[in-house]
C-alpha cells in the first residue's frame, strides 16, 4: 500500500473511527556516512490511532523513531506534524510539540523516586524561571502544586502509588519500564513514541503493559507509534503496520493484511536479498 492509501480517516476493527493525519512522512532518506539506514520511507500516522514500525534487525525502526522526535535529521524528504512541514527539528522542539517517547533500554534517573522521574516529563511545561522554582515561593509553589496533581493522576492511571517514594534502581524492570511510561505521560504528548516497550519482560508483565497501552490510547486519546518485535503483541495492539527492512519499507496495512503478506514473510524468515 502506499503512504497516502489511509490519508482519510477509517474504522478500525473494534469500530473506532480514526482521525485525520496527524503526522506525515514523505520519502525519509537517512545516511551515515556511506551506510543508509533508511531509504526513500513514506508513511503516515493518523489521529487516535496505533500505529506499530515493526521489522527485523537492522531494519531502521528506532532510526526512523529518531528522526520523528529529532534526534536524527535525515538528508531527504518531509516530515508534517500537526499541519506543520519540516525537515529538521531538535528533539526539544520535538518535546515541546508534543511528541514524547520512552526508550528500548530504560532511561530512568535510577537515584531519585517514581515520582519524581515522572515529574522530570512536567519540565516543559513549567513556566516559572529557575530562580523561582528554587525559591519554592508565591505562583513558583502554586505551579508546583499543579504539576504535582498531574503527576499524581499519571501515577493512579498505571497503578504504580505503592512505589511513589521508591528510587526507581530498586524497581524490578518491568515497573521501571512502566515509570518510563509514566514520565513520556506526564508530558502529555499528542505522539507517543514507545520503542520496545515490551523489550525484556515476562508474559505477565507484557500483558499488563499493553493494558496500558490500549488505556493510554482509548482513555486518554493519545496517538501512539511503538516499535515491538514481538507479533502476537503487534497484532493485538496495532490498527496499521507499516514494516522496514534494510531502512526500505516492504509493506504497509491493516495487521492481517500485512501479516500474510509475501514479502513480510520473507523478510522474518531470513530469505536472502
Amino acid at each position: 500500500m502506499s503512504a497516502t492509501a489511509a490519508v482519510r480517516p477509517h474504522v478500525t476493527e473494534d469500530g473506532r473511527e480514526l482521525g485525520e493525519v496527524l503526522m506525515d512522512l514523505r520519502n525519509i532518506t537517512l545516511r551515515f556516512g556511506g551506510v543508509t539506514a533508511i531509504k526513500d520511507v513514506s508513511f503516515n500516522i493518523q489521529q487516535g490511532e496505533i500505529r506499530a514500525i515493526i521489522g527485523p534487525n537492522g531494519a531502521g525502526k528506532t532510526s526512523m523513531l529518531n528522526v520523528i522526535n529529532g534526534f536524527y535529521h535525515p538528508q531527504e524528504g518531509s516530515i508534517t506534524f500537526r499541519g506543520e512541514t519540516r525537515s529538521r527539528m531538535r528533539p526539544h522542539d520535538a518535546a515541546r510539540q508534543g511528541i514524547s517517547r520512552t526508550f528500548q533500554n530504560v532511561a530512568l534517573f535510577q537515584g531519585m523516586t517514581t515520582l519524581d522521574n515522572i515529574m522530570a516529563g512536567r519540565a516543559l511545561k513549567m513556566r516559572r524561571n529557575f530562580l523561582w522554582q528554587m525559591l519554592r515561593y508565591g505562583p513558583a509553589l502554586e505551579e508546583e502544586i499543579e504539576h504535582r496533581r498531574k503527576v499524581e493522576e499519571v501515577i493512579d492511571f498505571l497503578e504504580i502509588e505503592h512505589i511513589r517514594k521508591t528510587p526507581v534502581g530498586r524497581l524490578p524492570y518491568g515497573l521501571q519500564k512502566r515509570v518510563e511510561l509514566g514520565r513520556a505521560l506526564a508530558a502529555e504528548p499528542a505522539l507517543l513514541l514507545l520503542d520496545e516497550p515490551m523489550a525484556g519482560m515476562n508474559v505477565e508483565e507484557k500483558e499488563d503493559m499493553s493494558r496500558f497501552i490500549l488505556d493510554v490510547n482509548e482513555q486518554l486519546g493519545t496517538t501512539i507509534a511503538l516499535i515491538e518485535h514481538d507479533m502476537g503483541v503487534v497484532m493485538d495492539l496495532a490498527d496499521r503496520v507499516v514494516v522496514l527492512d534494510y531502512g526500505r519499507k516492504i509493506a504497509d496495512g491493516k495487521p492481517d493484511e500485512v501479516q500474510s503478506d509475501q514479502a513480510v514473510i520473507d523478510a522474518y524468515l531470513g530469505v536472502p536479498h
